[in-house]
């Protein structure tokens, strides 16, 4: 057989065979679509109507809106709770893609998914091998979505609207307003669905649909047409269902699909490409791994194709059923992929980091001050996606930790400088004060333009919660430097204080550290330990009660001056405060 110009062919003796001379000129097929879309004429439904065109429209925006709601829906109900689950069920690999199947099951997105996956990467919550496993369960859990279609779940799609919208509506109970808006958005996605299938009947009798159909049983174009549709809607849910839905309406077959299908797995990864931008090398990497294992998958299942009767296996599971067949075809491609894939997840990561090894570390100037762990405000978007509460909150949490070592290093070093009774180590209690302001004013900031995205009620009370705890901390890095300016008046009037005062500046010294301490982590605090720091902060309130009394005694028989008296008393004053903005700070932490 001679091979024509402009032509792929490929010989092979099964009729059921995907792979069949087929054209490699995609443009003039997909310009011959387009007079699809004219007024009908006549008593032929060979062509579109602006009405059909319309609804198909509608219908993609009732499903992509579906997604979005149940995706808002999950986070609400979640929220910060997504970081604890996958700090306990990440650490075993079969847990870990039983993790990430479930999840992108309720959210129907693996995009979604593999987003979270890569703010948390880039948080630090996650590493890089356990984000490995979420990814390969992301693959799993999104072809839930086509099996749901294949089950043909539309047909209660207005009963899941219902109740949905009912639950959000009439019942006041956060927790259950969010599960509802998780099946309302269920229920609104098959809708567009159907919305869509319906709208695409009348190409059944369209020749040049059909036509245009067959090209797709070229691997190449089949997969370059699902990757760059699914990269353009981002999300492979909404475009292997758009699949099925031309296959529910008799205008295409497993034969043109499955290549097709192949593309669109890679084409999800868009939304993770994207979502790395401006993130770490880590982050980075998770999309590398992601794009990995999609586009091996697709070359085993492309091969597998070309030189075995897979397709017409897949076909035999539910002869009657194109729609079926693909959402088989998605499931088995995933779950296969997957299994094969799985005992590889580690080389998967070193691989990734290969391919994007790390740069030098990037030294900051002397004296520059930064944020680590959260952005500035003006680089934030209103961009808001699963698994937003558990970063945000992460992000927010690591910053106030970093200002409470600072703040810990400058009451140290504060009360030090008034033991030496020299003012040798201001200079750097001021610099590092100064870092402390900038953080809290950017810590704030950042607050401040979060929370209006926040849905989750718990969440939000503590996100409200580290704003306090900023103010407290910023406090109580003023009264540290306060202490250690006492000792510019210590020097210039030849001021000392008594060796009974040198061991209660001491003792106030140990106390607060030991305070400051239990908080510097920030994390979440126990009753049991809100009565401790409760139990100091009374201490200190004692201490200072007791000194002021010594004090008093000391000027009464003369061992002290009176300008050492005040300013002893003076630096009572700012210890006494530095215990009140610590139990704030406790009281906030144990909420």
């Amino acid at each position: 057989m001679q091979e024509k110009p402009g032509k792929w062919i490929l010989q092979k003796a099964n009729k059921s065979t995907v792979c069949t001379a087929v054209s490699l000129q995609p443009v003039p097929a997909v310009l011959s679509f387009l007079p699809l879309f004219q007024a009908r004429q006549g008593r032929g439904n060979e062509t579109m109507t602006i009405t059909n065109a319309l609804s198909l429209l509608g219908g993609l925006a009732l499903f992509l809106y579906g997604m979005q709601m149940m995706s808002s829906g999950l986070e609400a109900a979640a929220g910060n709770q997504m970081k604890r689950i996958l700090e306990r069920l990440t650490s075993n690999r079969i847990l870990g893609v039983l993790v990430g199947a479930g999840i992108t099951a309720v959210i129907q997105s693996s995009s979604a998914t593999t987003v979270m996956v890569v703010g948390f990467v880039n948080s630090g919550m996650m590493t890089l091998r356990q984000a490995v496993w979420i990814i390969m369960g992301a693959n799993i859990g999104t072809t839930i979505t086509g099996q749901l279609i294949a089950l043909d779940v539309g047909v209660i799609a207005p009963l899941l609207a219902f109740v949905g919208v009912a639950l959000v509506v009439f019942i006041k109970r956060p927790s259950v307003r969010y599960w509802g808006q998780i099946v309302a958005g269920l229920g609104i996605l098959f809708i567009g669905m159907n919305m869509m299938s319906d709208s695409m009947k009348p190409l059944q009798d369209s020749q040049v649909f059909i036509n245009l159909m067959t090209t797709f049983q070229n691997p190449l174009i089949g997969i370059l047409v699902g990757a760059v549709f699914t990269a353009i809607i981002q999300s492979s849910s909404a475009s292997v269902g758009i699949l099925q839905t031309l296959a529910r309406s008799g205008l295409i077959g497993l034969n043109s699909a499955v290549y097709v299908l192949f593309g669109q797995n890679i084409g999800t990864c868009i939304t993770a490409v994207l979502a790395s931008i401006g993130t770490s090398r880590n982050a980075k990497r998770t999309t590398i791994i992601h794009l990995m294992f999609n586009i091996i998958g697709t070359i085993l299942f492309t091969l597998a194709c070309m030189f075995f009767p897979l397709t017409s296996f897949v076909e035999g599971w539910t002869p009657g059923s194109p729609s079926a067949q693909i959402a088989n075809m998605h499931t088995l491609f995933n779950v296969v992929t997957t299994l094969l894939l799985l005992p590889f997840g580690t080389y998967l990561a070193n691989l990734a980091t290969k391919i994007l090894p790390e740069k030098p570390a990037e030294v900051l100037e002397s004296g520059a001050h930064a944020l680590l762990f959260i952005k500035p405000v003006d680089q934030l978007s209103a961009e808001h996606h699963v698994g937003t509460s558990a970063i945000v909150l992460n992000g927010v949490q690591k910053e106030l930790s970093r200002m409470a070592d600072m703040v810990l290093e400058n009451v140290d070093k504060g009360f030090q400088a008034a033991l030496e009774g020299t003012p040798s180590q201001l200079e750097q209690v001021e610099e590092t004060e100064e870092y402390i302001d900038y953080l809290n004013q950017e810590i704030s900031s950042y607050i401040s333009h979060i929370i209006v995205y926040e849905t989750n009620e718990r969440d939000s009370e503590r996100i409200s919660g580290f704003f306090k705890i900023s103010s407290n901390l910023e406090r109580i890095g003023d009264h540290a430097v306060n202490i250690c300016q006492y000792t510019q008046q210590l020097e210039q009037k030849h001021i000392s204080f008594s060796p009974q005062a040198r061991e209660e500046i001491q003792a106030m010294r140990q106390t607060s550290l030991d305070s400051l301490r239990r908080l510097c982590s920030m994390g979440q605090l126990s009753q049991e330990a809100l009565v401790e720091i409760a139990g100091l902060e009374q201490q200190i309130d004692d201490m200072t009660a007791a000194y002021r009394q010594n004090q008093m005694v000391r000027l009464r028989q003369g061992s002290c001056s009176d300008e050492a008296c005040t300013l002893y008393s003076e630096m009572l004053t700012d210890f006494e405060r530095i215990g009140d903005h610590i139990l704030n700070i406790g009281q906030e932490l144990a909420k």
